[in-house]
């Protein structure tokens, strides 16, 4: 049995990637849109193709029986709009099980194409990564600053290895057809908490800076994100639905083994938020 991973470099997919290799079994093949990237193990199989021209995918699905599938079709995060063609080829290349990675409500729609292809399938949907963190690097390596929205508002964040650990486990094992899960951590952090964690795990106090839902607006329409996401993610900062600070078990139920704490990955990547000069000198 073959598996493809569609997005595997990204952040999810790319322990999908690793969690397969470790299982081992199952030959493990990449897609991307440059079939040479370095981040991939030496055990995967690398193709290039792009889900937004399905018309490049026939030699990745060749032989494929187990996919992964991520609905967005770039890295502008719009949503797959070619998933029924995907979907269709994947079919008629002889896959029977797919694992669909969504965030948003417009991506669902890529989940109900695969729904209608009469495919086993399973839904991936976690509500925050704990990697959207490392968006607070830079000033907390350079002024001991965050500057983010909704200060107060808590999130049960995800370690992305652990959503990875799912979408692997769900890939290769039998009982996930038809379940939709929500990986979560093992607590709801708010961002000013969130950041006191990151200041205790480098030894530096950091200072935290609520910013007004215009300022992020502004941010984020300078960093080219279309106004539909802005609008998305603003609206969902300000009035989370209850499952977006609900710590559920998923995790320990599908893999056997208790979710990360933030915690435990932020001493992970603890030097992506340090100096270049606490770096050097090594953890207090």
């Amino acid at each position: 049995m073959t598996i493809l991973v569609t997005g595997a470099t990204g952040n999810i997919g790319r322990h999908v990637v690793d969690c397969l290799v470790r299982r081992g079994g199952e030959p493990v093949r990449a897609l991307t849109r440059n079939s040479t990237s370095k981040r991939l193990p030496e055990r995967v199989e690398a193709v290039s193709g792009d889900l937004k021209a399905p018309d490049t995918l026939g030699r990745a699905m060749t032989g494929v029986t187990a996919m992964h599938l991520i609905s967005i079709g770039g890295d502008d995060y719009a949503p797959l709009h070619t998933a029924e063609e995907v979907v269709a080829r994947a079919v008629d290349a002889g896959v029977r099980r797919v694992t669909v990675l969504t965030g948003t409500e417009d991506e669902l729609a890529v989940l109900e194409a695969v729904a209608a292809s009469g495919l086993a399938w399973t839904h991936v949907r976690p509500v925050e990564l704990m990697s959207n963190k490392l968006g607070w690097a830079e000033s907390i390596r350079s002024e001991g600053v965050v500057r983010a929205p909704f200060a107060e508002q808590p999130h049960a964040i995800v370690d992305e290895a652990d959503v990875g650990a799912v979408v692997a486990a769900a890939l290769v094992e039998d009982g996930h057809s038809g379940r939709t899960y929500t990986p979560t951590g093992p607590q709801a952090l708010t961002p000013v908490q969130a950041a006191r964690v990151i200041g205790d795990a480098i030894g530096r106090d950091i200072r935290f800076v609520e910013l007004s839902p215009e300022q992020v607006r502004e941010q984020m329409r300078a960093s080219g994100l279309r106004d539909q996401v802005i609008d998305d993610v603003i609206a969902y900062g300000a009035d989370p639905p209850q499952v977006a600070y609900t710590v559920l078990p998923t995790v320990r139920q599908v893999t056997g083994r208790p979710a990360h704490s933030f915690q435990q990955w932020v001493a992970e990547h603890a030097d992506a938020f340090r100096s270049a000069s606490a770096t050097a000198e090594g953890p207090r």
